[in-house]
């Protein structure tokens, strides 16, 4: 790999060209906008697809992308365990379409909307937050708790970078991979 183990926006806009792109969001956050030429492998995925990976990064620099550079560094790091060196896209889709970036967006008839997972877990997190509080109030206020358990799973999550919403979100049916999309992603990384 010429390219160090992380790109900006700028760095990898004058490489595109050059780059093997791996988004690995959910199918739905990908199909809501991803860089041009990106294909698709869900972080959850990932192991699937070292072989294919290992490949294509044989052939040139690949470069992991997700909305905002903590699940691609994830990915980066546990392919690196693997021998597969990648690089990681600093700031993710949102950095890269913050700078007037193009996102390539399936048409609206082959994919339908999705949220983006940090979107779908502010959603929950906010939801399950303001059921504990009421519930605390009409009900009993032991279900304040819900919303204590909540708030320091946030903090958890921001203290380790992970998120166990996240992971349990992502095996909803709009979140979760779909065989034939995979498929045909790592037949195309098998292709020199």
């Amino acid at each position: 790999m010429t390219a160090p183990l992380t790109l900006d926006i700028h760095q990898a806009h004058a490489r595109l060209a050059d780059l093997t792109l791996i988004d690995v969001r959910t199918p739905g956050e990908y199909a809501s906008g991803h860089l041009p030429g990106a294909l698709n492998i869900p972080l959850a995925q990932i192991r699937r697809a070292v072989p294919e990976l290992r490949h294509a990064a044989d052939r040139g620099d690949v470069l992991l992308v997700c909305a905002s550079g903590n699940r691609s560094e994830n990915a980066r790091r546990l392919l690196a365990e693997q021998g597969v060196t990648t690089a990681n896209l600093a700031g993710g889709t949102t950095a890269w379409a913050a700078e007037g970036h193009e996102l390539h967006r399936p048409a609206a008839c082959d994919t339908p909307a999705s949220w983006s997972m940090e979107r779908q877990v502010r959603l929950t997190a906010g939801s399950l937050v303001l059921l504990g509080l009421l519930l605390g109030l009409l009900v009993h206020p032991a279900f304040q708790f819900l919303s204590a358990g909540i708030g320091g799973g946030l903090v958890f999550s921001a203290l380790t970078n992970t998120c166990g919403m996240a992971v349990m979100l992502a095996k909803l049916p709009h979140n979760r991979p779909r065989p034939a999309d995979l498929a045909a992603t790592l037949a195309a990384l098998r292709r020199d």
